[in-house]
């Protein structure tokens, strides 16, 4: 059996890791830093983290953990970066395949090979050298948090004040004394905005567009039980949607008697943003909101509603750009990657992403089952169906996104997280269907595709 290329060793790459080593797929994962773990490893040395110092999960254990590996019960419900980090190298060394990644080791490029394959070309870091290797099959799992987004707003060039992305922040204290414009109330605008705000001198929220802001817990609960867990699964969407509205309004009441905008989406739509402090802090004062900026100036901004205030930082939390560099852009366009059940490529096969998604919940369950599906194709087990079916499911996914998130560029790769999990659980079984019905393939093409000679 020929090899196979996992690109990143955060929680969606080591997700395939341990699923390809426990079947005994040969494989080879690359990752530029020098640890696992991604975005959750803070100050990773690769340079990509996005981790800030409190930085902690807006999923509870339960609804995060591996279904191989689950967290320990000793573990507490919400977890911090640096126990996320750890419970990560552990699920490496309990599985013992952590001699599969090679370290410090970058993708610089992947390109379509003869016969289906690929062809790898990885740069080390140190010395430089590259080399390029073949593989059968890439499962691209670098994640899609690490290319920032700035918002286009007139007048940007000339703000002489400092202007940064929320993947640079780490720390509140070198706003101190400062006055400070967070854009975007996503988690990391909730998050920086009520850290900042404790020592700037003014603190300001730009909210573009409103959000349903829901906390950690309902009535002594964690809030993505209703959602992840038995109660989740049992029921369709608009029943949880009516339950977490409910809940939220009689325990924390409505954001619009703090000043936040009503939301143009139900909630459960599109990922709440989950604060326990945000209401606290704009109830006594200590952050003003305001709404989208029209302009800037030299050292104030002005708002959509004609009021303006004096800057010195302005910090956009405004999302990441779908990216991947190493691949060219007729594979994967920016912004743009037509993906069967947001995984496999219609055009090029042997190209899948793993967690390209943006769940209500956590990612790394769904990369795990999305992996057990890639490993079906890989061996064999199972086959995808023709690209022209593939393109439809695809062009119904994206109609069902236009419809319900118009407004949104983030909610592209926007999944429910218990109906996907079902979709992929159901297209395992469709697959395999369609490989005894197709009959026994070629030895050696293991792309999940019909050898047109079998």
């Amino acid at each position: 059996m020929s090899r196979v290329c996992v690109i990143g060793a955060g929680s969606s790459g080591i997700a395939s890791g341990q699923v390809l080593h426990a079947r005994g797929i040969p494989f080879d994962c690359f990752e530029a830093g020098s640890a696992v773990g991604g975005n959750w490893r803070y100050n990773n040395d690769n340079g990509m983290s996005a981790a800030y110092r409190s930085l902690h999960a807006k999923s509870s254990r339960q609804g995060m953990q591996y279904a191989a590996f689950p967290m320990p019960d000793s573990y507490p419900t919400y977890l911090g970066h640096e126990l996320i980090a750890q419970y990560l190298d552990a699920f490496v060394d309990h599985y013992g395949f952590r001699d599969r990644i090679q370290f410090r080791t970058e993708v610089v490029a992947v390109a379509p090979a003869r016969a289906g394959s690929w062809d790898v070309t990885v740069r080390q870091r140190g010395d430089g050298a590259e080399r390029t290797e073949r593989y059968s099959a890439v499962l691209v799992a670098n994640g899609h948090h690490w290319d920032p987004r700035y918002p286009n707003v007139p007048g940007a060039v000339t703000f002489r004040g400092q202007m940064m992305h929320s993947r640079h922040y780490r720390t509140p204290e070198p706003f101190a004394g400062r006055r400070v414009l967070v854009l975007g109330i996503g988690n990391s605008g909730c998050d920086i905005a009520t850290e900042v705000s404790q020592v700037a001198e003014r603190t300001l929220l730009a909210i573009r567009c409103g959000a349903h802001i829901v906390p950690k817990y309902l009535f002594g609960r964690p809030t993505d039980h209703l959602t992840l867990m038995r109660f989740g699964a049992m029921t369709p969407v608009w029943l949880q949607r009516l339950a977490v509205s409910w809940l939220v309004r009689i325990s924390v009441g409505r954001g619009s008697r703090h000043g936040l905008p009503k939301p143009d989406h139900r909630m459960l739509d599109i990922p709440p943003t989950v604060s326990d402090i945000l209401p606290t802090r704009l109830a006594h004062g200590d952050i003003a909101v305001k709404p989208g900026v029209a302009e800037f100036g030299r050292d104030r901004v002005v708002f959509t509603d004609g009021s303006a205030e004096r800057v010195d930082v302005v910090v956009c939390c405004t999302g990441y750009k779908i990216s991947f560099p190493f691949l060219d852009a007729a594979v994967a366009g920016p912004d743009h990657l037509p993906l069967f059940r947001r995984v496999a490529s219609p055009t090029f096969p042997g190209l899948y992403f793993i967690g390209l998604v943006q769940p209500i919940g956590s990612v790394m369950p769904i990369a795990e089952a999305q992996s057990h599906w890639v490993a079906d194709l890989i061996e064999g087990r199972a086959l995808l169906p023709p690209p022209p079916e593939m393109n439809r499911e695809i062009a119904r996914y994206r109609a069902t996104i236009a419809r319900r998130h118009a407004q949104s560029r983030r909610d592209a790769i926007q999944v429910d997280f218990q109906s996907y999990l079902r979709q992929i659980r159901l297209e395992r079984r469709a697959g395999a269907k369609r490989r005894v019905r197709l009959g026994r393939r070629r030895p050696g093409n293991f792309l999940g595709r019909v050898d047109p000679g079998a």
